[in-house]
């Protein structure tokens, strides 16, 4: 077997592990939550118009900032909703296994043992980070 076919034998390993598979059903109820799409919806609105107004020559403050404070209560709300919060908490399960198995895939390529390898510890890079234990 290849390397890519491996790979191709990880990325199915993947779409039967618990954390996916959740995540998956967390990607779908949101997608089906009406209230969800909604203020979804509204959010881009209310970012596209903001963005109309940054870049336009017009200097309308109170608009700005009568539209962030819009935005900022949208996102309040759509992050409260439990099919937000249900999805967040899946997504993250998911993104940590894949930095997991990223962190292995990139430390063996530098030379380190596969076997070794602790894929929780701490790379350095704060942007790959599922947070501190």
């Amino acid at each position: 077997m290849d390397i890519i076919e491996m790979a191709r034998e990880l990325g199915r390993a993947l779409q039967q592990d618990e954390r996916y598979l959740k995540y998956r059903i967390a990607v779908q109820q949101s997608e089906e939550d009406e209230e969800l799409q909604g203020l979804i919806g509204e959010y881009n609105l209310k970012r596209a118009a903001m963005s109309h107004l940054l870049n336009s020559d017009a200097e309308d403050k109170s608009g700005m900032t009568r539209l962030d404070a819009e935005i900022r209560e949208l996102y309040g709300r759509i992050m409260a909703l439990p099919a937000m919060i249900s999805f967040s908490e899946q997504k993250s399960g998911l993104d940590a296994l894949i930095g997991a198995v990223t962190t292995i895939i990139t430390k063996s390529a530098a030379g380190e043992d596969p076997d070794t390898i602790d894929p929780s510890a701490c790379t350095g890079d704060c942007s790959s980070c599922p947070g501190c234990h």
